[in-house]
């Protein structure tokens, strides 16, 4: 099979890839943007997004496994199949964990919010930035978009913590705080691992660049 096929293949894997990242990033985004608003019928596009993700995740490594099979690629070639095969089962997660915040959204629909949602919204505008960034950085191989992930993680890691210890503050002034605070420190959570999932990315994009392998933590 010709060399120029393959590497027409290869751009469609990668643009396959590139669409789940952008469903997986609008899943969580949206999920956050429902739980602000108290907006169910945004809650629930981002639930009916649950089985579209996981399809895409199921069809890109088929494909993925077939151009392995079929080509044998080598080098920076199979570095890329191998990143994707990894991006999808990360992006995997960040959509569940946006399917995660909607179903919290829904439950609590109508109950007012605490101390506007603390810094829920702020925590999430960086992981969806971190998505954005790693998604660009393995659509134009400029890693330079992934620079400062260790900081940005750490940001994130500072957010979930502040976040625990004020809701722990609002629970103790009101024991009609408990069941929002509860969640937000759930959601909190959730963010961070998604912050987690988009520096696993960083990581596997830099492989895909550099050969060389670089853990961000």
């Amino acid at each position: 099979m010709s060399h120029k096929k393959f590497h027409a293949e290869l751009e469609n894997l990668k643009e396959e890839v590139l669409r789940m990242g952008e469903l997986a990033k609008e899943m969580l985004r949206r999920s956050v943007e429902a739980l602000d608003a108290q907006d169910t019928t945004l809650a629930e596009w981002v639930i009916s997004k649950k089985d579209e993700i996981s399809d895409m995740d199921d069809r890109i490594e088929q494909y993925a496994l077939k151009l392995l099979a079929l080509y044998q690629p080598m080098a920076n070639d199979l570095r890329i199949i191998a990143c994707s095969l990894k991006m999808i089962t990360y992006l995997t997660r960040i959509g569940r964990y946006g399917k995660d915040i909607a179903n919290i959204a829904k439950e609590l629909f109508a109950k007012p919010h605490v101390a506007k949602l603390v810094n829920i919204p702020y925590m999430a505008d960086i992981v969806c930035r971190m998505i954005d960034d790693v998604l660009k950085a393995f659509e134009t191989r400029d890693l330079s978009l992934i620079k400062d992930f260790h900081e940005r993680d750490d940001s994130l890691d500072a957010l979930r913590w502040s976040i625990f210890r004020e809701c722990l503050t609002y629970m103790m002034e009101d024991p009609k705080n408990i069941t929002w605070c509860a969640h937000y420190i759930m959601i909190a959570k959730y963010l961070e691992r998604c912050g987690d999932n988009a520096c696993k990315i960083a990581e596997k994009v830099y492989y895909m660049v550099t050969g060389e392998r670089v853990e961000i933590k």
